[in-house]
Formats: C-alpha cells, sequence, structure tokens
C-alpha cells in the first residue's frame, strides 16, 4: 500500500487552568459520569497548573519518529490529532487535505483493543472526514503493538532495574502490579482488552525474570457511576491488602499506558504512592516506553510492515499479530443501541 503521511492519534489534555472543564466535557459528552466525577477529575489537572503532560509528551514522540523516519526512511511527513483537545482531528484532516495528502497511515497511542482505545478512534476519524467533505484523506491503521518487541521489551528491562535496586533481602517480598486503565465489564466483554493486558504482563514478566506467582494485574482510573461494573481489582483495593500478606515493597509497571500522562501522574504516582507511605510500603513506579529508541523503532517498523506486507512480522509469544483492518463487530462499546435512527 502506498501512503504519503503519518498521523498519530491520541487522546487530547488541556494546555492550561481554562482549558480542563471544557476538556472534560468533551471527555464525557454523551456518558453518564457524574458531575462531582468531573469535578474530582479536574482538581486533578489544577494540581499540575491545569497542563496535561500528555501533549509535550506526544510532540516528543513525533519528533523522534520524524528522525526515525528521515534516517531510515520511509519519507513521510506526520500530523497529530486527537479525540478531545486541540489539535483535534477535524482541524488535522483539514490540514491535511489543504497539503495535499491523500492517504495517510494511522498511529494509535493505545496499545491495546477495546472501544475506547481503537474503535472510538476510527469513529472519531470517521466522523472528522465527514466534516472535513470532499478531499479529505483516506485513513488507515496500523495494528495494535501489545505483543510487538519494541513495546515489551523495553519495559522488561525497566521492571528488571527496578527490582535491582530493591536490596536483595527484600526482592523476595516484593510485589509486582501491572496496571491498566479500567473500562466497563460491557465494553470488556466485546473485545480482547482483557486477555491482550494478560499477554503483555507475562511477556514483561517473563522478560524480567518475575514468577507468575510474585504479579499480579490490576485496573485504575475508573470514572463510571457507581452502578456499573467495571474491571477490577483497583490498583489501591490491592495495594491496602500487600501488608497482611507479608509484602515489603510494590512495583507499579504503566503498563496500560505508553506515556507518562496525568493518569499515570496523579493516579499512581500521587495516589497510589501516598497510600504505599501510609502502609510503610516501598513503591517503585517503572517509566513507560515514551521516546524509548526500540519503541520509536517499532513505529516505524509497523508502517514498513503495512507497506511492504512482509510474510513475517515482528510479535513475541503465542497469540500472534494483530489484524490490519477491524472487522466490522470489532470492539463493540457494550452500551445499550439507541432508538433507530428516523
Amino acid at each position: 500500500m502506498k501512503y504519503d503521511a503519518v498521523l498519530v492519534v491520541s487522546f487530547g489534555g488541556p494546555n492550561g487552568a481554562d482549558d480542563v472543564l471544557p476538556f472534560l466535557e468533551n471527555v464525557l459528552r454523551g456518558r453518564n459520569v457524574p458531575r462531582e466525577r468531573m469535578l474530582a477529575v479536574a482538581e486533578h489537572y489544577q494540581h499540575f497548573g491545569g497542563v496535561s503532560p500528555i501533549n509535550a509528551q506526544n510532540k516528543a514522540l513525533i519528533a523522534a519518529l520524524e528522525k526515525e523516519l528521515a534516517e531510515h526512511g520511509p519519507q513521510l511527513p506526520i500530523y497529530w490529532g486527537n479525540r478531545n483537545w486541540h489539535p483535534l482531528l477535524p482541524e488535522t484532516l483539514t490540514k491535511m487535505r489543504d497539503d495535499g495528502v491523500q492517504r495517510a497511515i494511522a498511529f494509535f497511542t493505545s496499545a491495546y483493543s477495546s472501544y475506547s482505545g481503537c474503535r472510538q478512534y476510527r469513529e472519531n476519524i470517521l466522523a472528522a472526514q465527514e466534516h472535513v467533505g470532499p478531499g479529505v484523506p483516506v485513513i488507515d491503521k496500523l495494528r495494535v503493538y501489545y505483543n510487538h518487541p519494541g513495546f515489551v521489551e523495553p519495559m522488561a528491562e525497566s521492571l528488571r532495574a527496578a527490582l535491582a535496586s530493591i536490596p536483595a533481602e527484600r526482592r523476595k517480598s516484593t510485589k509486582v502490579l501491572f496496571s491498566a486503565h479500567s473500562i466497563p465489564n460491557g465494553m470488556a466483554a466485546n473485545c480482547k482488552y482483557e486477555v491482550q493486558l494478560a499477554e503483555t504482563a507475562r511477556l514483561v514478566a517473563s522478560g524480567a525474570g518475575v514468577s507468575p506467582e510474585q504479579y499480579q494485574c490490576v485496573y485504575q482510573s475508573r470514572s463510571g457511576p457507581a452502578t456499573q461494573p467495571w474491571l477490577e481489582p483497583d490498583v489501591c483495593d490491592v495495594i491496602r491488602q500487600l501488608p497482611e500478606r507479608g509484602v515489603s515493597d510494590v512495583i507499579i509497571v504503566p503498563y496500560g499506558f505508553i506515556s507518562d500522562h496525568m493518569e499515570v501522574l496523579y493516579d499512581l504516582d500521587t495516589e497510589a504512592r501516598d497510600l504505599c507511605g501510609e502502609l510503610g510500603l516501598g513503591l517503585i513506579r517503572t517509566p513507560t516506553v515514551g521516546t524509548d529508541a526500540r519503541f520509536v523503532r517499532m513505529i516505524r517498523d509497523l508502517i514498513v510492515e503495512r507497506i511492504e506486507e512482509p510474510s513475517e512480522r515482528a510479535v513475541l509469544g503465542s497469540l500472534g499479530p494483530s489484524h490490519d483492518v477491524c472487522p466490522v463487530d470489532c470492539c463493540l462499546s457494550g452500551r445499550p443501541a439507541g432508538p433507530p435512527a428516523r
């Protein structure tokens, strides 16, 4: 397939205090989330001056990828569009159309399959294409990369380093928690999110020499009403149980995220860290892959893979590479269907 641009698609985040509530209103539009929960999340952003770190992190990733493509090809310009805040996808696709882009390959800043991490982004792109109208570029997406070596190996290396930093006499009483964003159970039932998370945790733990008994998969950052079941257990609920199990230290691997954005900085580096301090537990939070050279090379490799369509694709484990083109019923939201359109 021939492409003439790369589109980085992400969540978006506020650039200042005045952006926080409008941004969160975009995020929560159409969702049954209590206003008090939205205001509580707004307060998280205000702890950081109302600025989400995700914007600077996406810019750094794009700069690293531009350098990688300039040095090794393919020579493609990179554009950036968000779901919830500027640069919004309609703005970006308008710019791409005006620049003469006809077909682009999209990299989503989500490594796993789920409605919010994949299908909703595809819906966002479709809505943006309809908004822009004639001449808008065709957009294809890269496959999910939860089991790609360029994603797994940097996390395994960081986990090995974290374990090595704990005194030898405490390592056997250290618990490793792999943390990812929770999603509603109904959404999880329509995708491979849990299966893929479990596989990534297994691959990272194996690469770091961590036994299955020493690690656990947990969730964070749920935002729905209390009456709606979401994936559990919550990271802080698990941490509260660890002292009675003889655990001395905790290593949290934020494997559900590719960069240290707000949900990592607040939910893990603030709430989970404060809780560990109260309980007398040591805590190490490993870094996300960010702009690790192996991860940046992975993005280039995925682009080349889609262009050249090789018979073998880079993948770890037994689940194999994900599909390039999502099936019609892939990653449904799990929400009840609305009334028929008229």
